[in-house]
């Protein structure tokens, strides 16, 4: 069996890192394609090289985000390679063109993370991830939740329930993390003595958004350390003192900085995942979110671009009690591998 990864963007480098393995375990064939949705080194080449992840067969380097600029360009890999299952990761533009190009090729789609749904018509990310997991043959959904989700909408493909691979990746890096970064050192920080935040979404990137948000962070009476996309950092204006924004920052300073915050706030699906794992709460600036569970439990609060909401959700959220295991136990990407080849 051969398989063609299509990958774009950072929060997919991470992804692909398990699933890689678990294929080549299963003697699976895959096939990398990088679209270049993310291309700046820092948001890219760096996950690479910390990750341990197979150099891909195809960089396409089209330093875009638009899907049908992509799609000819995966099409054209598709037809070279002839692979059994196209895999594509989350709701990203890149996600959408490699479903598309590989509904033009014939070639069955396998969607990690199917079933997903924030109910907010208004993200880009919501309309990607109905399509995708409309044309999808095989969706494989990080929980029950998501399986209803898609048994409701009535989708055509097979649903698995696999788990999510970004916990393999969390559950197998953070100890490497802690051990390898100095990035608390670095920027004299003590454990539970800062925030971090990370907003880099279209909506949240617009001026006047941005604006609200990063107005909150300066209401709180602590350092934030604010990694900043390079389209974030071109949208920020005045910053507040307490606030120091960053260049972006590797998998393992993210994961070392994060997990040893006292709250993290951010408009990041997968880091509001992450924040739960490492037990840190998490403040997310969006009027919705896919990871409901975390909401129901109090571990995540929406604020979406309210200054004051955010800064009193910082001073309040605390992690609950009792946090029972959400989204996997480490093992989904061997599921995943499993799945494809059961269709083989």
């Amino acid at each position: 069996m051969k398989v063609l990864s299509v990958v774009g963007n950072r929060p997919q480098f991470i992804k692909s890192g398990p699933v890689s393995a678990a294929l080549r375990e299963a003697d699976i064939e895959e096939v990398g394609l990088h679209t270049g949705q993310h291309w700046d080194p820092e948001l890219s080449d760096v996950f690479y090289a910390e990750l341990g992840l197979p150099e891909p067969r195809y960089r396409l380097d089209l330093h875009t985000a638009d899907a049908e600029t992509m799609r000819p360009a995966i099409g054209a890999a598709l037809a070279q390679e002839q692979p059994d299952w196209t895999l594509v990761f989350g709701d990203t533009n890149s996600t959408l063109a490699g479903t598309h190009a590989a509904g033009d090729a014939g070639i069955p789609v396998a969607h990690v993370e199917a079933g997903l749904r924030s109910g907010d018509l208004s993200m880009p990310e919501e309309h990607n991830r109905i399509a995708v997991d409309a044309a999808a043959a095989l969706l494989l959904c990080p929980d029950e939740r998501s399986r209803a989700t898609l048994l409701f909408e009535g989708v055509g493909g097979r649903i698995d329930v696999v788990g999510d691979v970004m916990a393999d990746a969390c559950f197998a890096l953070a100890p490497i993390a802690r051990e390898r970064s100095n990035v608390l050192r670095r920027h004299e920080l003590e454990p539970g003595g800062y925030v971090v935040a990370t907003i880099h979404r279209e909506a949240n990137v617009r001026p006047e958004r941005l604006a609200r948000i990063v107005d909150g962070l300066g209401r709180l009476g602590e350092r934030v350390l604010f990694p900043a996309h390079p389209r974030t950092r071109a949208a920020l204006a005045t910053v507040p003192p307490n606030v120091e924004v960053l260049s972006p920052l590797g998998y393992l300073d993210m994961a070392a900085l994060v997990a040893q915050a006292r709250v993290l706030v951010t408009d990041s699906g997968g880091l509001q995942k992450e924040a739960y794992w490492y037990g840190v709460p998490c403040v997310t600036a969006r009027p919705s979110t896919e990871w409901v569970d975390t909401v129901e439990l109090g571990a995540n609060v929406l604020v979406d671009d309210d200054p004051d909401k955010l800064a009193a959700a910082v001073a309040s959220v605390r992690m609950p009690d009792e946090r029972p295991p959400l989204y996997g136990d480490g093992h989904a990407a061997e599921r995943v591998a499993a799945s494809l080849a059961d269709r083989g």
